[in-house]
């Protein structure tokens, strides 16, 4: 893959034309069992980058924090590089998720892989939140945190809620941060023991550190099988992140997420 993080500028006649995202350089993939790609859900590159890396691995599964196991059926039942079907099958339109054209990439790098949905419903969440994660499946294997854990995911609840979220709400967040991680671990497991790897997990990256988030989940579970993580970032790396590699790129053009909390 090209080694540039950003979107390829062209000049042309004195004006700055913008071109297709270009995939980042994530440097040679390893044979593991697991690969656990992060994302900021809304960069055009991270998702070029994702497809890129699903084209080189031809993976048995990919595993989709962002759809449900029935949307995933459809996914599986349509044309894959038709992007327009596809997000008419999942009804994307109405998942909250930024538009379809984002993952289209990866979709349509991975024709015949099975497609698995790996999202946590509301009312589960909303459990985790009340109880704890632990309370919501007994199946499920939780990663306990050390307290410098806990007030790093704390801490990153905070400001992605832009400072606006009362501080009695924050430990009910980073309980649903912890179910998710598991659930999205436990998903690429099942889907490494029904189609032999490797596996893609799609996720955000702050689902894919290795500390607390979905590869320690897998670990937990598994420790016989081996997980790779990519961290994707805009602007800048937190010092010491917990990922196998990195990719930065310049911070995508989007309204202020803060807006809302301050209107």
């Amino acid at each position: 893959m090209t080694p540039w993080c950003g979107t390829n500028t062209v000049l042309f006649a004195g004006l700055v034309l913008l071109a297709a995202p270009v995939a980042a350089d994530v440097g040679p993939l390893p044979r593991v069992d697991i690969f656990v790609l992060g994302e900021v859900h809304d960069n055009p590159t991270h998702h070029v980058t994702q497809a890129g890396i699903v084209t080189d691995l031809a993976p048995k599964a990919l595993v989709f924090e962002m759809l449900t196991p029935s949307q995933a059926a459809a996914a599986m039942a349509v044309d894959r590089t038709d992007a327009a079907t596809v997000s008419a099958a999942t009804d994307w339109a109405n998942s909250g998720w930024p538009d379809f054209s984002l993952y289209a990439p990866i979709f349509a790098a991975a024709p015949k892989t099975v497609i698995v949905g790996a999202a946590v419903g509301r009312d589960d969440l909303m459990q985790a939140m009340q109880d704890g994660a632990n309370a919501v499946d007994a199946k499920l294997l939780i990663p306990e945190l050390t307290a410098e854990q806990l007030a790093t995911l704390s801490l990153e609840q905070a400001e992605a809620h832009c400072g606006a979220l009362p501080p009695e709400m924050l430990p009910g967040m980073v309980e649903a941060q912890r179910l998710r991680d598991a659930a999205f671990g436990a998903a690429a497991v099942a889907a490494f023991d029904a189609n032999g790897g490797p596996i893609v997990l799609i996720t955000g990256t702050g689902h894919a550190r290795t500390d607390v988030g979905a590869p320690a989940a897998i670990r937990l579970a598994r420790p016989d099988l081996t997980v790779w993580s990519l961290g994707q970032f805009e602007g800048d790396v937190p010092d010491g992140a917990p990922f196998d590699a990195v990719t930065v790129t310049s911070v995508t053009d989007r309204p202020d997420p803060c807006a809302a909390f301050t209107n």
